[in-house]
């Protein structure tokens, strides 16, 4: 009964927050998406919620984003993307540049202080801010690195993903619009239906059931084949291989111009976005938070907001837009699963194929790049 009652509390927590943002101008002001990652945050800090409820906020974050990614991509405009991607491209090659940067002076910085084996903070720097956690436990085999030292990063991540994750979606915007161009709109392959101001009642009337119907029965035939052919294909790991699949599958369907054209598809998929965003955001144990060994903090916090400083002036050399930057530095820091989320804080969902494919792009040279920097450094110390 009651993991009944938290499951229902991650899924309508958001209407309630979209009933305030209705209601209330400053909530307006901030978006749906920032107050439930604020919501979630201030209910995973207070610790009421049972030591139970890590299983079964793990199955609806999985569940949500899984239904979510196919209802978005399914009113994706192929052709339209292929206008920006060569931006998207150039803007992911440079965060990936800016993260082996830093990470290999704070490399040299931390050996000269005596830590031990700071190229397996590097290698986990690199996998974790090009592809995600994903990334990291195949980093963590290949290089030996003990579990507690691992355990500790991906806890330390985990607190200061929470930062900047917050930070891209209320005031990165607008700082780094003073340092970029603005996005081309009418270039973008836009996801039709999604408005600022949407209440979503209108989805539970009997005239919307067709269209919501269709929808979800597509959503959920992604699912079960991505679920079901991940692990037949051995490219990589089953987690990436889902989301993979997913990608594909929900980019298939877009083919399709009634599934393409259905506006509830992409209005479903983000209310699931902010179900997602709430559940991951309750996800931070105050407990772990106690328990930080400060230097790993330097090196996280340095690795995440040194990599996105440095993104954003290469990106400004290049004259790449400030979207297309911020999509693809979500992508690469904290994995495509937060893309949706933060097309959405930007208000242009044009990005979110662009931050799909290159995140997944991440995925995939995430491991090699950053087990070959770190031999390298370890060689070399």
């Amino acid at each position: 009964m009651q993991d009944i009652g938290l499951a229902a509390l991650f899924v309508v927590a958001p209407a309630g927050l979209l009933w305030l943002c209705r209601h209330s101008a400053l909530a307006r002001r901030a978006g749906p998406i920032v107050l439930c990652y604020a919501a979630g945050l201030v209910l995973g800090l207070s610790g009421l919620l049972p030591e139970t409820a890590a299983g079964l906020r793990t199955t609806v974050t999985e569940a949500a984003l899984g239904l979510a990614l196919p209802l978005l991509l399914f009113s994706v405009d192929l052709r339209a993307w292929g206008q920006v991607a060569g931006r998207a491209m150039v803007s992911m090659a440079l965060a990936v540049a800016a993260v082996v940067c830093v990470s290999c002076l704070l490399f040299a910085a931390f050996a000269a202080r005596g830590v031990a084996r700071p190229e397996q903070l590097s290698a986990m720097a690199i996998g974790m801010y090009t592809g995600g956690i994903a990334n990291l436990g195949a980093i963590k085999l290949a290089l030996g690195i003990p579990d507690a030292r691992y355990l500790l990063f991906a806890t330390v991540d985990t607190a200061v993903g929470a930062v900047y994750l917050m930070f891209v979606l209320t005031v990165g915007p607008r700082l780094f619009a003073r340092l970029l161009p603005a996005f081309e709109a009418d270039r973008g392959a836009g996801t039709v239906g999604v408005q600022p101001g949407d209440t979503y009642a209108d989805l539970l009337t009997r005239a919307a059931l067709p269209g919501v119907g269709l929808a979800l029965g597509a959503a959920a035939l992604c699912v079960a084949l991505a679920v079901a052919l991940a692990p037949l294909v051995r490219l990589a790991g089953a987690q990436i291989m889902v989301i993979v699949l997913l990608t594909s599958l929900g980019l298939a369907g877009s083919l399709w111009r009634r599934l393409r054209d259905n506006r509830a598809a992409p209005r479903l998929g983000m209310y699931l976005i902010y179900v997602f965003t709430f559940a991951v955001a309750a996800s931070l144990d105050p407990a772990a938070l106690a328990g930080m060994d400060l230097s790993v903090l330097v090196f996280v916090l340095v690795a995440t907001f040194g990599s996105l400083a440095l993104h954003a002036v290469l990106c400004r050399v290049v004259r790449v837009d400030r979207d297309t930057f911020l999509i693809t530095s979500v992508a690469a820091i904290m994995s495509p699963a937060f893309v949706p989320m933060a097309a959405r804080a930007l208000g242009n969902p044009g990005v979110l194929m662009s931050g799909m494919a290159t995140g997944i792009l991440g995925f995939a040279l995430g491991n090699y790049l950053a087990i070959t920097v770190a031999l390298i450094l370890g060689s070399g110390g």
